[in-house]
């Protein structure tokens, strides 16, 4: 456009907090600190019970490891960033470091949905074929399931982030949220392509998405047709607990993911927008390592069994 002052912007400013009280920002900071390391705490806990209980090393377990190492891996793009900024009167982020966010929050995030798509399929063939699951999932498909899940993640995050900045950023360098987005980015940039770009990534986003969770629907459908062929009470009951706490997860994960994505455009307060935004980035990691904790049983008396041998040894 004629007249219009293109510039490379060199460094962003995340702006996502800055309208709230200041006195509030030091109990955000308290809270979201505490959920952080609770998180880290948590998927740890998980990881070395299972790396260290032999009973444990089957495919559900395997993949529940790989969720918590991707769950980690998430927080650790987002929230140490977002802790500083709440005390910073600063809030300034590098251009390069910006789109490393955007890079990493995007490959670990559709990762784990990817991952909680691979546990929903393995709680399928567990349930729906018992006699063939030593087969279907011997430690060289498990593997594979893994890394593939893992090149899903990195490829829509090599995508999305290569597709955004590549565009041309001009005027405030100002960005409404407390990490890089891709929606408060896109409202920075001006050319041509950006309505192209702005479609081709959100059919990115939402084919991945919808496609993670229309497999996780299908697999429980086949999951509750076999389970309502099972005779007894207790063989169904007992083989709908093996996968209460995945399905938990993924009502969590997905609920939260349609309140930030689906909801109705329109004008809305920033400050509503940014405490939305730290349900997906902070509440559903923090309620994920407790749900798996909770409710599945032998990994819970796992961990009560590693815990109380760690502190015999100790003790002597």
């Amino acid at each position: 456009m004629p007249g219009l002052n293109y510039t490379w912007a060199s460094e962003f400013i995340l702006i996502g907090f800055s309208t709230f009280p200041q006195q509030l920002l030091p109990v955000f900071f308290l809270l979201f600190l505490l959920m952080y390391l609770f998180t880290l705490l948590g998927n740890l806990l998980i990881m070395a019970t299972i790396w260290g209980e032999r009973s444990l090393h089957t495919p559900m377990y395997l993949f529940l490891c790989a969720l918590s190492i991707s769950e980690i891996l998430y927080t650790l793009a987002i929230i140490p960033r977002m802790l500083a900024d709440l005390l910073s009167a600063h809030r300034s982020i590098a251009f390069l470091a910006c789109a490393s966010q955007m890079f990493f929050s995007f490959t670990f995030g559709f990762t784990h949905s990817l991952l909680l798509t691979v546990m929903g399929y393995d709680r399928y063939v567990a349930i729906g074929h018992p006699l063939r699951y030593n087969v279907l999932m011997s430690p060289r498909a498990c593997a594979c399931l893994v890394a593939w899940s893992w090149a899903g993640g990195l490829a829509v995050g090599l995508v999305v982030t290569t597709s955004i900045f590549h565009l041309t950023f001009c005027g405030p360098n100002e960005i409404q949220h407390f990490l890089c987005h891709v929606p408060p980015l896109l409202k920075l940039a001006c050319g041509n392509n950006v309505p192209t770009t702005a479609l081709g990534v959100g059919l990115v986003c939402i084919t991945a998405l919808l496609g993670c969770f229309l497999l996780i629907l299908l697999s429980y459908a086949f999951i509750v047709a076999a389970i309502l062929r099972i005779p007894s009470a207790e063989g169904r009951h007992k083989a709908f607990s093996t996968c209460a706490s995945h399905l938990i997860v993924v009502i969590v994960h997905y609920g939260f993911a349609s309140v930030i994505y689906l909801k109705p455009k329109g004008p809305h307060s920033q400050e509503g927008d940014t405490l939305m935004a730290t349900t997906y980035t902070v509440l559903t990691p923090f309620l994920s390592p407790i749900i798996f904790s909770l409710r599945n049983k032998e990994l819970k008396n796992a961990m009560k069994k590693t815990f109380l041998r760690k502190f015999y040894s100790s003790s002597t």
